[in-house]
């Protein structure tokens, strides 16, 4: 018996998900998401044009999620701006090093879609723009509270997302979570007063 979905295209998203950030993107097929969705192929082709077009839903939605998140903790103002980039940070060596799955499309999906779709590829260059954008801001409010030094805040939530993203796709090379503790201790000494 199938299981009926209120909102089928979130579901179909939320299983193509999980699925791709295991396997990556061009070796999932759209059968093997519709079939752990519990989908029919016609449903997909009413919601999604293509894989592509999928893709990209798929990016943007992550995108929303990961956005709403952050603007959470982000806002937490009982904590100094220090204090919620820290937890950030924290955050993210969390879930990169406790899963064997990888959690963050970013990372998963990077390098496989830039020059396989330009559509994928631009979603990820602006929700990763949207991301520093946020940091840097939280940097500024930093700097304005006192609990980070003055530094350039574009050019250090740019550097710092790049370090972080680095050190992420390292630690899954290595297998290993040190990449990121290292990422965590230089982002620490960048950002004490």
């Amino acid at each position: 018996m199938k299981t009926r979905h209120d909102n089928t295209r979130q579901h179909v998203l939320e299983t193509g998900q999980r699925i791709i950030a295991g396997k990556g993107f061009a070796s999932v097929g759209l059968n093997e998401i519709l079939t752990a969705a519990g989908v029919p192929k016609g449903s997909f082709y009413h919601y999604f044009e293509s894989k592509e077009q999928y893709g990209q839903a798929l990016l943007e939605d992550y995108f929303a999620r990961y956005l709403a998140d952050l603007d959470a903790l982000f806002a937490a103002e009982a904590l100094s701006a220090q204090e919620r980039l820290a937890c950030y940070w924290q955050r993210w060596l969390d879930k990169q090093a406790a899963c064997a799955e990888q959690q963050c499309l970013v990372v998963k999906l990077g390098g496989e879609v830039a020059d396989l779709s330009d559509p994928m590829r631009e979603t990820l260059r602006d929700g990763t723009g949207q991301i520093v954008s946020r940091i840097a801001r939280l940097l500024e409010t930093g700097m304005a509270d006192g609990s980070i030094p003055p530094l350039d805040a574009a050019a250090t939530a740019q550097t710092l997302y790049q370090l972080w993203l680095g050190a992420s796709l390292l630690a899954k090379l290595q297998r290993q979570a040190q990449p990121l503790e290292n990422a965590l201790q230089f982002t620490r000494r960048l950002l004490s007063c």
